[in-house]
């Protein structure tokens, strides 16, 4: 069975975000980007199938800049087989909206048939949250949205999901969209050796005029503003005070 893995490139987690001056996004100058933490547990649960047996090959893509690149060879470097970078984009300020981006993976896993595709939940720039669930929609797939834990068994996928109540365990039948929540694994680093021989792993480029997939965004960013500042606490002199305040929300 084949897995293909959806990674996008992302501020690191690590660094703080700063917003541009004139509000019209953010600052991206001299910023680290790595893989989305999403897409990395997607990456590593598509490793472990195919380290246990269960998955024939792990193919990664991404869409978006040339850049993607190193975002692609960090996924071979911790065991992938092969990528596909989709350019959609010449700036890096650009990000390709979730339709967009499940359109041209709907392309990509006609041409590849998988029979399961692992993504992140979401990702951290823009916590969308709808490219995994449009691409099921696209591809008419079954669907098992934050995974906490994935079983192939057969022809079908039984996943335990993290919801409000808390798991949730489902069965979908294969070829399936499984979409990756926190606490799915623990992902692996690269060693330095796999880092050397992922620079050899087969890497092919592809446009998104390739698979006839208009990436004109359809949104309008007016304005991009850090969140304000948490205001002071007070103090209260006694437990009558405090649920005196409690009662008047607008008072704390």
């Amino acid at each position: 069975m084949k897995v293909l893995v959806p990674v996008k490139r992302v501020i690191d987690y690590n660094v703080k975000v700063r917003v541009k001056a004139d509000g019209t996004g953010v600052d991206l100058a001299n910023v680290k980007m790595s893989m989305n933490p999403f897409d990395e547990i997607a990456v590593e649960e598509a490793i472990r199938l195919k380290e246990k047996g269960v998955a024939t090959e792990v193919v990664v893509v991404s869409i978006g800049v040339k850049q993607a690149q190193e975002t692609l060879r960090t996924a071979l470097a911790m065991g992938a087989d092969r990528a596909i970078l989709v350019v959609a984009a010449d700036d890096v300020h650009t990000d390709i909206e979730p339709l967009a981006v499940a359109k041209i993976l709907a392309k990509v896993a006609e041409a590849e048939q998988p029979g399961l595709i692992l993504s992140g939940k979401q990702a951290i720039d823009n916590d969308m949250n709808a490219t995994g669930q449009m691409l099921a929609a696209l591809l008419g797939w079954p669907q098992a949205t934050f995974a906490s834990k994935v079983e192939i068994e057969g022809e079908k996928a039984k996943v335990t999901r993290e919801v409000d109540g808390g798991h949730q365990v489902i069965e979908v039948k294969l070829p399936a969209i499984v979409t990756a929540d926190l606490r799915l694994n623990e992902p692996r680093y690269a060693s330095l050796p796999n880092i050397m021989k992922a620079k050899k792993k087969p890497l092919e480029e592809k446009t998104a005029a390739d698979y006839g997939v208009d990436v004109t965004p359809r949104l309008t960013v007016v304005k991009t503003a850090e969140p304000k500042g948490r205001s002071a606490g007070i103090k209260v002199g006694s437990v009558d005070e405090l649920i005196a305040k409690l009662k008047d929300v607008g008072a704390i």
